[in-house]
């Protein structure tokens, strides 16, 4: 594990390397004694009579052997009882709003999500007389205020996309499970990964994740992960993966099943270079604010400190200047890719108000400091001396 890691470490955690790579994946399991999950790519299974399949495989929409490795590999990194994957992380986003919202219920959001997970809740989810409360979590005088007796869904990004703010995980919880409507509440792990951060070790219901980004970690699947202890979600969580189909093929799930065997690896590398280019744009004369919850500098960081066991390689900056300025130097640059996404093994970056963040509305961007100047960098696996000096270049050609 990293080195700002406590020292009070849960067990379980000191051997995610040993379980990232064999949990689910033994080979006692298939009768060729395959040392890798095969890819299943069958959409029906014979019956020994009507209505009693071998291993409970039926319908590959209902269940798949290859799936069934994986989910209960990410169970098994969670310290978890139930996993299930789709085919998105919007479609996992969905799932648990069909298991929890109801006509006339209320969603306590953190004001700063993923523009997808907005627009989502905004746009489609209001239309089924959902009402969501947007809220500074981080502020937890607020988020008290703003739960109501209608509040099903507490709904947490930490850190946030793409100010990466923290919220007291544990500290929300504890506020709304004290609360008479008891909500759900759900954290959206995708910045941190299973590796660095276990919101259900902080109490959270429900850690959800896009597959797409770190976990599988070569930007070659789409795929959402919701992970749980209460059996009562993870029934309806099921239930809803077989009934509505928004299921990831078996070759998704094989890919990031092989993406899972190196992710603790690829973790201490995405952050040990994010510190390095944190740092070093924090030095220069032509950046103006530096969001990276591992710099001293972060107002969050002794939370990131007791709250995580890392910080990724999420690094997000705000240069001088204005568009013009951030679009000569996206121009100059050679190592990263302007793409969205993140959590591969190449360098990404992007301007999340017209990219990512475009679908928020303009002036919550505003409040939220998302400028036309601010930048999300997704750090990758490149040697750290060429990612700084793609940077230096094009700051200088920014000038």
């Amino acid at each position: 594990m990293s080195s700002n890691q406590s020292e009070n470490v849960p067990e379980f955690m000191k051997h995610f390397g040993t379980n990232a790579i064999h949990a689910g994946h033994g080979p006692d399991q298939w009768n060729c004694k395959a040392v890798m999950p095969p890819i299943f790519t069958a959409t029906t299974f014979k019956q020994h009579a009507p209505g009693d399949p071998e291993g409970g495989y039926d319908y590959t929409r209902g269940g798949n052997p290859t799936r069934t490795s994986l989910q209960t590999c990410l169970a098994k990194l969670e310290n978890a009882k139930y996993a299930y994957v789709y085919s998105s992380g919007m479609a996992a986003t969905s799932t648990v709003a069909t298991a929890v919202l109801r006509s006339g219920s209320r969603i306590l959001a953190m004001n700063d999500l993923y523009g997808g997970t907005n627009r989502y809740f905004r746009r489609v989810i209001d239309s089924f007389n959902v009402t969501v409360d947007f809220v500074d979590a981080s502020n937890l005088e607020k988020v008290k205020n703003a739960l109501t007796p209608q509040t099903s869904l507490v709904w947490l990004e930490s850190p946030t996309n793409p100010t990466l703010t923290l919220v007291d995980i544990a500290a929300i919880v504890q506020i709304a499970k004290s609360y008479p409507s008891n909500p759900v509440v759900v954290v959206d792990n995708t910045f941190m990964s299973s590796y660095f951060q276990q919101p259900l070790s902080l109490g959270a219901d429900v850690s959800m994740q896009s597959l797409t980004k770190y976990m599988n970690g070569h930007t070659d699947v789409l795929m959402g992960a919701l992970v749980t202890n209460r059996q009562d979600l993870a029934d309806k969580f099921e239930f809803i993966q077989m009934s509505v189909g928004a299921v990831p093929s078996p070759y998704d799930c094989y890919l990031t099943i092989r993406g899972l065997k190196t992710l603790h690896i690829r973790m201490r590398e995405h952050q040990r270079n994010a510190l390095a280019v944190a740092e070093y744009l924090k030095s220069h004369k032509e950046v103006e604010l530096v969001l990276y919850p591992g710099l001293p500098s972060h107002p969050q960081h002794e939370l990131a400190k007791r709250q995580c066991y890392g910080f990724s390689g999420m690094v997000s900056f705000r240069m001088k200047g204005n568009a013009e300025t951030t679009k000569k130097f996206l121009k100059h640059l050679k190592v990263f890719t302007l793409a969205e996404s993140l959590g591969g093994c190449g360098s990404l970056i992007e301007v999340p108000s017209i990219m990512t963040h475009k679908s928020v509305p303009e002036e919550q961007r505003n409040e939220l400091g998302i400028t036309d100047t601010l930048m999300r960098l997704s750090i990758g696996l490149e040697e750290t001396e060429d990612i700084i000096e793609d940077l230096a270049t094009a700051l200088k050609n920014a000038i």
